[in-house]
């Protein structure tokens, strides 16, 4: 931290990307409140932030990906934005791996939610200080963007360990994890196909787990048309800090 960040003059932004911000908001709520019980200082730009660009650079149109890569930039700038907290793999995928190649004066922090959320809980040792048999039994899904995409395995897991879960895994799990069938804009243009693959990902949750932990707010909506269990992830973090009178 910089003398800038100390008198307000750098900022944190938490970027919660269209889908949590326009179609999930109880997960969307669900994070800012996760966000202040930790403590972490946070600016939100909801209303001025565009799309981060995905579809663009999937659909192949990589002008149109540069121009709104660049109309961010220009609002990050002018906010003062020094470090984003990315709240969905795929905007954090978008600004951490495609936006130094999009714009060449890219120079802002990018970190996952969940991270954020991992250091700040080590930072405050919070943790489940029941037995283990209190604790409660969940599976999880790597999602392909945060997974295949950005090697981000074990933080997401961390979390959820310091919170009290016991994580039974899918036999296919991390680089292997199969794809919910969301991504690539299957889940707009083959409905079908993206519900098929999803299906197939439910049948393989361990019977024993309660519910399903996943990140991804793509597999959250794909993967809860489908599935018999409970989906969760930010609702599991601040249920557990409500146990735990966070």
């Amino acid at each position: 931290m910089g003398i800038l960040d100390l008198f307000g003059g750098r900022k944190v932004l938490y970027y919660p990307g269209c889908l949590t911000k326009n179609e999930l908001k109880e997960q969307f709520a669900n994070y800012k409140e996760i966000l202040e019980k930790l403590e972490i200082n946070f600016i939100l730009l909801s209303k001025e932030e565009n799309c981060c660009g995905l579809p663009e650079i999937e659909s192949g149109r990589k002008k149109e990906a540069k121009k709104l890569a660049k109309k961010n930039f220009d609002l990050f700038k002018e906010n003062n934005v020094r470090k984003i907290i990315a709240g969905s793999p795929e905007c954090y995928h978008m600004f951490k791996n495609i936006y130094p190649k999009l714009v060449h004066e890219w120079n802002i922090e990018v970190e996952y939610i969940s991270v954020s959320i991992l250091d700040a809980l080590k930072k405050k040792r919070i943790k489940f200080k029941g037995r283990d048999e209190e604790k409660e039994i969940v599976s999880y899904h790597d999602s392909s963007y945060l997974g295949r995409w950005c090697s981000i395995y074990d933080e997401p897991r961390e979390v959820i360990g310091l919170l009290g879960g016991r994580i039974i895994e899918m036999k296919l799990n991390r680089e292997n994890s199969l794809s919910c069938g969301a991504g690539g804009g299957v889940y707009k243009n083959y409905p079908e196909i993206s519900k098929g693959a999803a299906k197939i990902v439910s049948s393989k949750v361990p019977k024993e787990a309660v519910k399903l932990i996943c990140v991804s707010p793509l597999c959250y909506i794909n993967l809860s048309s489908v599935n018999d269990k409970s989906i969760e992830f930010s609702s599991f973090v601040l249920r557990k800090f409500k146990e735990m009178e966070i």
